[in-house]
C-alpha cells in the first residue's frame, strides 16, 4: 500500500478562523455521530427490535456481524486516502450515517437492516479514521485525542439514553430509530461548518508524551495488540444489555449500556495522561489488563452489581485503547509504507468479526455466556503482552 501522501500547505480556507480547541471538538461530534449513534445504537436497539419482532436473535447477530465486516471494508477502502480529502469523508460519514439510522426505522425484511448495518459499518470506519487524520495529521494535533475519542462514549451515552427515554414513553423500535436519526443529523449539523474552516498552524512542541513514547513498541506490534484488542471488547459491547435484561427487575437494561458510555466518554483524559506518565507499552497494558477484569465479571457474578462494574470498566477502557494506541502508531507511521491507522482500524475490524463468530460457537456448546466472556478476556490479556514485544 502506498503511503498517505503529506500535505504541508495549510488546511482548506473556508469560514472563519477556528479557535485552537474547535477542531478536536469538532473531530469529537464526527466519533460521536459515525461511532457512538451509528456504531453502537443498534446495541442498545438490539433487543428492542427483536422485542417489537422486526428481527430474530439470529438475524440480529447476522446484522452485527455485518457491521462489523462493513468497519473492516471501510479502514481498507481509506487506506490510501490523501491527507487533504479527510475533512470531505468526515463528512460523508455525518450525512450518511444520518441516513443510515433513519432508515432502519422503515419496516422492512432482515436481509434490509443486514445491509443498512453494512454500509454503517463502512461509515463508521471512515469517521474514525478520517477524523483521526484530520486531527492528528492535517491539523498536527495529536494531544487532542482525549477530546476526540471522548465523542465515542458521548455518543453511546446520548443515544441510550434517548432509547431509554423513547422506551419509557412506549415508543416502538421505528420511531426510536426516527428519534436516533434526528439526534445524529442535530450533532452533524453542528461539527459540519468546522470541517472546512482555517485551523491554526500548530505549534510544535515536546511534550511528556512524546518523551515517554521514545522507545514505544513499533508498528507490527501496535497491529497485532490492536487487532487483539477489537476481539477482547466486542463480546461486552454487542451482548451487554442481552444478558444482562432478566438481571435488573425493573430497570431498564439500557442504562447499563448508558454506564457503559458513561465511563468512555471521561476516561479518555484519564488514559491520555496515564499515556504520558507511563508511557505506551506500561499505559496501554494497563488498559487492556483493567478490560480484561471488566470482561470477565458477568462470567463470575451474575449480580448487578457485577454487571454495572463491567459496563463501567470495559466503557471506561475500551476508547482508553483507541486513545493511546492512535496517537502511539502516528509516532511510528513514518517507519511504514502504508496507512497505519488504517490498517490498525482493519486489524481491529478482523477482531470484531472473529469475537461474534468465536461466541456463537462457545454458545452453542455451553448455552451461556460464559465461555465468550473468557475467550475475550484471554484476547485482551494476551493483548497486553504484544505490548512489550
Amino acid at each position: 500500500m502506498a503511503r498517505i501522501r503529506t500535505v504541508t500547505a495549510a488546511p482548506q480556507s473556508f469560514g472563519k478562523t477556528m479557535a485552537p480547541w474547535m477542531p478536536s471538538l469538532a473531530a469529537a461530534l464526527v466519533l460521536a455521530v459515525g461511532m457512538g449513534f451509528g456504531r453502537f445504537a443498534f446495541t442498545g436497539m438490539y433487543p428492542l427490535m427483536v422485542r417489537d419482532g422486526l428481527l430474530s436473535v439470529s438475524a440480529g447477530s447476522l446484522a452485527a456481524s455485518a457491521n462489523y465486516a462493513g468497519y473492516l471494508v471501510g479502514a481498507l477502502a481509506v487506506s490510501r486516502m490523501p491527507q487533504r480529502v479527510a475533512p470531505r469523508f468526515c463528512r460523508i460519514a455525518l450525512f450518511g450515517t444520518a441516513l443510515c439510522l433513519l432508515a432502519l426505522a422503515v419496516p422492512a425484511a432482515p436481509w434490509f437492516f443486514i445491509g443498512v448495518r453494512f454500509l454503517a459499518g463502512v461509515l463508521s470506519a471512515i469517521a474514525l479514521i478520517c477524523a483521526s487524520v484530520w486531527l492528528f495529521q492535517v491539523v498536527g494535533h495529536p494531544h487532542g485525542a482525549p477530546l476526540l475519542f471522548s465523542g465515542v462514549g458521548a455518543g453511546i451515552l446520548l443515544s441510550a439514553e434517548l432509547i431509554a427515554a423513547g422506551n419509557l414513553a412506549g415508543w416502538h423500535s421505528p420511531l426510536l430509530w426516527l428519534a436516533i436519526g434526528g439526534g445524529a443529523a442535530v450533532l452533524s449539523a453542528l461539527a459540519w461548518p468546522y470541517l472546512a474552516g482555517r485551523v491554526p498552524a500548530p505549534q510544535p512542541h515536546a511534550t511528556a508524551t512524546d518523551e515517554a513514547n521514545a522507545n514505544g513498541p513499533g508498528p507490527w506490534p501496535l497491529v497485532g495488540s490492536y487487532g487483539l484488542a477489537g476481539f477482547g471488547y466486542i463480546v461486552t459491547a454487542t451482548y451487554l444489555p442481552l444478558f444482562v435484561r432478566d438481571a435488573l427487575g425493573h430497570i431498564d437494561p439500557i442504562h447499563i449500556w448508558a454506564a457503559f458510555g458513561l465511563g468512555a466518554a471521561p476516561s479518555c483524559f484519564l488514559w491520555h495522561a496515564l499515556h504520558g506518565r507511563l508511557g505506551t507499552r506500561r499505559a496501554l497494558a494497563l488498559n487492556l489488563l483493567v478490560q480484561a477484569v471488566g470482561v470477565i465479571l458477568p462470567a463470575l457474578s451474575h449480580s448487578a452489581v457485577a454487571y454495572l462494574a463491567s459496563a463501567l470498566l470495559v466503557g471506561g477502557t475500551f476508547v482508553g485503547t483507541v486513545t493511546i494506541a492512535m496517537p502511539a502508531a502516528k509516532r511510528v507511521a513514518h517507519r511504514v509504507t502504508f496507512n497505519l491507522l488504517a490498517i490498525m482500524t482493519a486489524a481491529y475490524g478482523v477482531g470484531q468479526i472473529a469475537g461474534p463468530l468465536v461466541s456463537d460457537a462457545l454458545m452453542a456448546h455451553s448455552h451461556g455466556f460464559s465461555g465468550p466472556l473468557a475467550a475475550a478476556a484471554a484476547a485482551l490479556l494476551a493483548s497486553a503482552a504484544f505490548c512489550f514485544l
